[in-house]
């Protein structure tokens, strides 16, 4: 006889139905077990997960007994008469545990999940309406928080705030579907419900003073928000962050309402929700102190730029265009250094690399993450996709005055992301191309540079070379400027050489560059109507023929600029030889020095390099010289990652070829600084290698750099160089290398909150390091998933990942990394009550990490004995052993780290009765998590306020 269908509602009051029938659940504890295995949802939970939930702490030998017991009970309470051992048709034994067999039928979850992704697919697919149609049915089955009715201990269970967070994204991604679809009615009342019980969640305010606006609600709007800072203020002593204040900006009526927030959407929430302070950039290049002419074209743009005492009513853009060297950037620059005091919040500077002969332009992606670091936001809570960080960079700019230049722009779809969206801000671009998008769509004023006329390169020579000098051969100086074309970049070369012969006559030098020869193609005909490159050759030709030969190859390097060191490698000379040579190209303008010690070449003559190693160099010698500069990196990445990060299983590079130039680092700091410096080159470096064949480069150098990744939050970046690092790992058809690359990748999609992306991609490289017979990277594989099971909330699984790993690390011999598993294993059965187990884990590994020098290993070992100090009531051994956590935190520069250390230590004083040191350290901790931008910033500013200590100093 077939049984009625049995359904279950978790998404408020636990409830269950045979039928039409409802089900009496029975005792407490038989409830909780039935709510712990629908937050399942159809998947196996744990024995251990299910003591966990149940008793948390102290659970009695008999549990499992017990658990079996209530099992046996519910699946006869589902299905009456059925055998007393019998499994039955819902109730289902499997791998260590149990499950409910339920779908999108039988679980209102499940079925709340499947219409949150028909909303989200109806709207990628442009049907907007269904899309707000489908996201408020999913909604409806929420009926008060999940699994509400159980113990209260149990409900605090991490499986049921889980439940409780992703209702309250499904209502923040409501509003965001209901502002794209221009129906923002519907979904107010939700939004106000949820406000009212979390007043103080930046994002979800936000959304509701938007769609509150949107509805016609605009002082209502205002009144959510003055509510929302005064609560910020009392309460976390912070401020409105960005996406609020932008919220509340669009309210009055100052901005068009933003279309969307889901720039703020992600895991964590936006800097904004932390209440950090957007800091003011100032990155315009230096303005050239011998700038002269183009008088008519700054009149011109100085003219439409609102004055000090008005108030732009639209984003200015002016859009600077001209062929290659005719001083785009040189006049770009010098207009906003005039106008710069006009926008006290800042400058921001980016070359978008739009024409660099050496690699592709800068993605828009790379830009507007470039300029969310620079305006404060930690890389680590920058937005996954371009439109959230567009949104959010847009987000942070608007009511305030700052100065955008957009340099080398090669299209209107490289710059879009990059334009602020409300008034008060400039931007310029420089291009060569017109850019028609950016002058259709938003009003862009054009200012085309035309070349120096005979009266500005006159003026351009005498500011280099001296008025007598100049005016007493005017005639040369004619010539000097036709033959130049009239492009700045042209007579700077010349007056470069010229300055360096003082006694010789101007008439001289036109007569030199009359008969000069070796002119290019790439010149010729195309954007100048002179051959530039005979100027660029009578310079060439000037110099040494060692320092000719560097400049050829220069032009191979893919880096936006480049050390003596690099360009030593390049050239296979020691570098005390090479920067004399450095230093005569120098002189004839033909590279510039930007920073000491690091170099530059303008795009014109990066291509003049390139063509004269095409015509000159054999194709083995240009390739040997990029595979040096590739060992170079190479080298000098991974010694300095062994000073980061000596024990996460590095890469040995291969030996380096003759000739290249070794950098060694006597300490972290150095290692630092160099890769600091090295950054934006170490990742182009990255692609060029990958594109030039280079695959095994491509492979160590990302894995090199993966430590300075996740300590500096580059995380976008690490993402996109490991996928890269990937396609050439499949491509050496080398397993191990592929085994590390997914790993690597795994790592950073962890850190993006991509969990089951990263699940997959360590499954698979366990699977390589196991026919490889690889202990240690079986190990330290492991280690990752119990992370990944970390950020999934199954501490358990966390713990079995850990002990494997713990094994696996013991019978590779491999201490520094067994002890610092070792520690870690501590921490998880710390976590789960385990406290005497997990202690005498941290004392024995605290003396290995202190003999192999991983300090990061050994504080985190003093955390852990500090947690477990304090959870035992032993406050002062807690004090002490936080005390030694926070002092090697703090050498590493490990912030966040830091300021968790801080709040628990605070937490251990306050229990002791110390309030005023209590109140002290969460200060502390306080004010470096608003300087992360990080969501614990606003718990630590709950226990400043519940003690009655100010927030802030």
């Amino acid at each position: 006889m077939a049984q009625d269908p049995v359904r279950f509602a978790l998404l408020g009051p636990l409830r269950a139905w045979r039928g039409e029938t409802e089900l009496d659940l029975g005792r407490p504890q038989r409830r909780a077990l039935l709510a712990l295995l629908l937050a399942g949802a159809g998947r196996t939970v744990s024995m251990e997960g299910l003591i966990d939930g149940l008793w948390s702490q102290d659970p009695p030998e008999s549990a499992a007994n017990v658990i079996h017991r209530h099992v046996g009970a519910m699946r006869r309470l589902l299905e009456p008469g059925l055998p007393t051992r019998a499994a039955g048709r819902w109730l289902l034994r499997g791998a260590g545990g149990y499950r409910l067999e339920v779908d999108a039928d039988s679980l209102d979850l499940l079925r709340f999940r499947g219409l949150r992704d028909a909303a989200r697919q109806a709207a990628e697919e442009g049907a907007a309406g269904r899309a707000v149609a489908l996201i408020l049915e999913a909604l409806a089955l929420w009926q008060g928080p999940a699994a509400a009715g159980i113990a209260p201990a149990v409900r605090d269970r991490p499986a049921f705030a889980s439940l409780d967070r992703e209702h309250l994204a499904a209502v923040k991604e409501s509003a965001d579907l209901a502002l794209s679809a221009g129906l923002a009615e519907p979904v107010l009342p939700g939004l106000r419900a949820a406000a009212a019980g979390s007043p103080l969640d930046e994002p979800l305010l936000s959304r509701l003073v938007l769609v509150l606006a949107a509805t016609g609600h605009r002082s209502e709007a205002l009144e959510v928000y003055e509510g929302a800072r005064a609560r910020l203020a009392d309460e976390l002593g912070i401020s409105p962050g960005a996406e609020l204040l932008a919220a509340r900006t669009a309210a009055a009526g100052r901005a068009a309402p933003p279309t969307t927030a889901r720039a703020a959407n992600q895991a964590g929430g936006p800097p904004g929700s932390a209440g950090f302070a957007a800091p003011s950039p100032a990155q315009l290049p230096p303005d050239l102190p011998v700038f002269t002419g183009r008088r008519a074209e700054l009149a011109e743009v100085l003219a439409r730029l609102p004055g000090e005492a008005r108030t732009a009513s639209t984003v200015l853009i002016s859009a600077i265009g001209g062929m290659a060297g005719i001083g785009k950037t040189t006049l770009a620059v010098h207009w906003a250094h005039r106008v710069r005091d006009r926008f006290p919040d800042g400058q921001l500077y980016v070359n978008l690399r739009g024409f660099d002969p050496a690699g592709p332009a800068m993605s828009p992606g790379e830009a507007v993450r470039g300029f969310l670091v620079a305006l404060g936001v930690p890389p680590q809570h920058i937005p996954n996709g371009v439109d959230d960080q567009a949104a959010l960079y847009r987000s942070l700019l608007a009511g305030r005055r700052v100065l955008v230049l957009l340099d080398n722009a090669l299209s209107t779809d490289q710059v879009r992301p990059l334009l602020p969206g409300s008034p008060g801000c400039l931007t310029i671009v420089t291009s060569r191309n017109p850019l028609q998008g950016l002058l259709a769509a938003y009003g862009a004023h054009a200012l085309s540079l035309r070349p120096l006329d005979v009266d500005d390169a006159r003026e351009f020579l005498a500011r280099r070379l001296g008025n007598d000098r100049v005016a007493s051969a005017p005639g040369a100086v004619a010539e000097i400027a036709e033959r130049c074309a009239g492009l700045p970049l042209a007579l700077a070369c010349v007056a470069a050489r010229a300055a360096l012969r003082p006694d010789v006559p101007l008439s001289v030098v036109a007569e030199e560059l009359r008969e000069s020869r070796g002119g290019l193609d790439v010149f010729a005909g195309g954007e100048v109507s002179t051959d530039v490159g005979a100027v660029f050759s009578w310079s060439y030709r000037a110099v040494s023929p060692a320092a000719a030969r560097l400049f050829r190859l220069l032009g191979l390097q893919a880096g936006p600029d480049v050390s003596a060191e690099a360009a030593a490698s390049l050239a296979a000379l020691p570098a005390r030889e090479t920067r004399p040579l450095l230093a005569e190209l120098t002189q004839v303008q033909l590279i510039s020095e930007h920073a000491p010690g690091r170099y530059v070449l303008h795009d014109l003559l990066r291509a003049y390099s390139k063509e004269l190693a095409r015509t000159q160099e054999p194709e083995r010698e240009r390739r040997a010289a990029v595979h040096r500069l590739l060992d170079h990196y190479v080298h000098a990445a991974h010694a300095a990652d062994l000073l980061l990060a000596p024990h996460l299983d590095p890469i040995p590079p291969t030996p380096p070829r003759p000739g290249v130039v070794l950098e060694s680092f006597p300490d972290r700091e150095r290692a630092l600084a160099w890769l600091t410096a090295e950054y934006p080159a170490l990742l182009l470096a990255v692609d060029d290698a990958a594109r030039n064949g280079f695959d095994s480069h491509a492979c160590r150098l990302a894995w090199a750099l993966e430590a300075f990744f996740d300590r500096r939050g580059h995380w976008h970046d690490w993402a996109a160089a490991q996928r890269t690092a990937l396609r050439c790992a499949l491509r050496t058809a080398e397993p191990g290398m592929e085994a590390r690359a997914l790993r690597a990748l795994a790592r950073v999609e962890g850190r993006l909150g991509r969990h089951d992306e990263a699940r997959a991609h360590l499954e698979r490289a366990l699977r390589l390091f196991t026919e490889l017979g690889d202990d240690i990277g079986r190990g330290n594989t492991h280690r990752s998933l119990g992370w990944t099971a970390d950020q999934q909330g199954d501490l358990r699984a966390a713990l079995r990942h850990n002990q494997e790993a713990l094994e696996l690390l013991r019978a590779a011999d491999d201490r520094p990394a067994w002890a610092s598993v070792l520690a870690s294993v501590g921490w998880y059965h710390a976590l789960l009550g385990e406290f005497d187990v997990a202690l005498s884990h941290c004392r024995a590994a605290l003396p290995v990490l202190r003999e192999h020098g991983d300090r990061y290993g050994e504080a985190a070992a003093w955390h852990t004995v500090g947690y477990l100090h304090q959870q035992a009531g032993r406050h002062p051994g807690a004090v002490s052993a936080y005390r030694d956590a926070l002092t090697v935190y703090r050498e590493l520069g490990a912030p966040y780290m830091e300021a968790q250390t801080l709040t628990d230590l605070g937490d251990v004083h306050s229990a002791l009765g110390d309030a005023e040191s209590a109140e002290d350290a969460w200060r502390q901790a306080l004010a470096l998590l608003t300087g992360l931008g990080h969501p614990d910033a606003r718990k630590v500013g709950e226990r400043l306020t519940a003690s009655g200590g100010a927030p802030q100093d």
